[in-house]
């Protein structure tokens, strides 16, 4: 097919063009700088050279290059994951989100794209017992950047699951580890771990849901193929208590053991939203996924002749 990308060069961007071309399908970049839309052509990829705010510029992008499929991974992450950087990056992040992604889908439809396929998160389902699925609505009532970007995330779900002239498929994804990541051997909170700065808060009972970038991109080659319209969870086999993740992921890195903090130290230090990762967080099923898209996401990479050491 042809495939249209929207967001290509970012942490998930790259290994998806990789799986895409793998795939033997026709993909088409979105990028605004020319050497970005240089490598893009280098590995075979023909670049759409607009600024994803341009709106014009994106329909004129999108009429001409007639895709099939659009592929829309627009974010704006900091380097650092860190209270501060996320807040310094919060402003775009959000309107490259909204306004970016907006763009791109009415330049598809404008085009006649006849599927569109947008990230999402999987793991800011309403807190509870038993694990999130596709049913599940967001935490539009979490600690208050959680809530905000809940908000933000549900709008565009939504704007694109109601759009009557296309199939539009949700793909929430877990927290990516892998080449490229905050949680890689060489990211930021593998650093923030060596150096005891990312501790368990309370009991560390929040469940993280995990994803090797990777796997997010077959994934997505796989919905983008033969998924049904409507929203997948994208996550690994196995969510982890924060007390069980945090230090197998210290024992990889042959870093000291994680410290531990009060609710009431994480509040002071990290405000609440420290506390509802480390604390309230709900994970993800990934049933419907494995179903429909014989997903097959691999183990954990530090729980790999790593054994968990589960907290009772």
């Amino acid at each position: 097919m042809k495939i249209f990308v929207a967001g290509a060069t970012g942490v998930i961007g790259r290994p998806l063009i990789a799986q895409l071309l793998a795939k033997g399908h026709d993909v088409v970049a979105l990028t605004r700088s020319p050497e970005n839309a240089q490598t893009l052509a280098e590995q075979g990829v023909e670049p759409a050279i607009a600024d994803v705010f341009d709106a014009d510029a994106v329909k004129a992008a999108l009429v001409r290059a007639q895709p099939e499929v659009v592929i829309e991974q627009l974010t704006a992450l900091p380097k650092t994951y860190t209270g501060e950087s996320m807040s310094a990056a919060a402003p775009l992040n959000h309107r490259i989100r909204v306004e970016g992604g907006a763009n791109v889908l009415a330049a598809a439809q404008a085009a006649g794209v006849r599927r569109y396929l947008r990230q999402s998160i999987a793991f800011w389902g309403v807190p509870g017992t038993g694990l999130a699925d596709e049913e599940t609505p967001l935490s539009l009532d979490a600690s208050p950047a959680v809530a905000a970007d809940a908000h933000t995330v549900t709008e565009i779900e939504h704007r694109l699951l109601e759009a009557s002239n296309l199939e539009g498929i949700v793909l929430r994804y877990g927290f990516f580890y892998g080449t490229g990541t905050w949680f890689n051997n060489d990211g930021d909170v593998a650093n923030q771990v060596r150096q005891q700065q990312f501790p368990i808060v309370g009991n560390g009972e929040g469940v993280w849901s995990w994803l090797h970038v990777e796997d997010a991109a077959i994934a997505t080659v796989a919905a983008a193929e033969r998924g049904n319209p409507g929203i997948y969870l994208i996550t690994d086999d196995r969510p982890l208590q924060v007390r069980e993740w945090l230090p197998a992921f210290a024992r990889w890195l042959n870093a000291p053991p994680p410290p531990q903090i009060s609710v009431e130290e994480a509040l002071e230090i990290g405000g609440a939203d420290a506390v509802y990762y480390g604390t309230q967080m709900r994970g993800a099923s990934n049933a419907k996924a494995k179903r429909e898209l014989n997903f097959q996401p691999r183990p954990l990479e530090w729980l790999v002749g790593n054994a968990v050491a589960h907290a009772s």
